[in-house]
């Protein structure tokens, strides 16, 4: 049987939640199990259900989703939080990433484009649609921190435990590839990338796909330095 995801909608007006609530209620396995108005009721709400997902706004009056990412992230781990944004608040959804958030979710995002990210966040794979990956791609570098210019040595040395194909996986998923894309590009099967993929987020200590393309891009590993001169696995520059 297939597991139930059990999401809390946080947004400070009704008729978004409302909205939300019929369009996730009528999906096979996906459950509203409460919703929350501002910050401090969304994290007191996360305490009470234990939601597997919580889908939330960030500008809200009280206390923000920003701050409410955080806290949740930090006091429950397991449950992932899926923020909602606009193009036109990138600095807010890129806090919310920052402080823990699995994911983005546009504001007129369509009903498949929702599901999608819902499920996609519940199993920590690709969390995001194809043009907010390029958005966060073309942002990460000065909105997360620009690479090291001496690694952390803890990831250094998790990054060295990748096989040789886990770093292929790893630097894919950097460059914002889809387990299709991945599978095609390696000529694998899309089944053994998610295998991989599971290996390379548990090996680097990533809770989640998001997080390992912020990972790739600190280490200095994609985008237009790695590919003038890219890292080797123990970090050092390769002729």
């Amino acid at each position: 049987m297939t597991e139930t995801i059990r999401v809390l909608l946080v947004d400070d007006q009704e008729l978004i939640r409302v909205g939300f609530r019929m369009v996730l209620e009528a999906e096979p396995g996906i459950t509203v199990v409460g919703e929350a108005a501002d910050g401090h009721a969304a994290i007191a709400q996360v305490a009470a259900l234990a939601p597997d997902l919580v889908l939330m706004d960030i500008r809200m009056p009280g206390l923000d989703g920003i701050a409410a990412t955080e806290a949740i992230v930090r006091q429950h781990p397991q449950t992932r939080v899926l923020v909602l944004t606009t193009f036109d608040l990138d600095e807010y959804a890129f806090g919310a990433i920052r402080a823990g958030a699995s994911g983005f979710l546009l504001k007129d995002a369509q009903r498949h484009e929702m599901i999608s990210a819902v499920r996609a966040v519940h199993r920590g794979d690709a969390a995001l649609a194809p043009r907010i990956t390029r958005m966060l791609l073309e942002h990460v570098t000065p909105q997360l921190g620009a690479a090291r210019a001496e690694p952390d040595p803890a990831e250094s040395a998790r990054l060295a435990e990748l096989t040789d194909r886990e770093r292929d996986v790893f630097l894919a998923i950097g460059r914002g590839l889809t387990n299709a894309e991945i599978a095609q590009s390696l000529y694998v099967g899309e089944s053994t990338v998610k295998t991989h993929v599971g290996r390379v987020l548990a090996k680097l200590g990533a809770r989640d796909r998001i997080h390992a393309v912020i990972l790739a891009h600190r280490l200095g590993l994609v985008g237009d330095s790695a590919d003038r001169n890219p890292a080797s696995p123990d970090g050092t520059a390769q002729a």
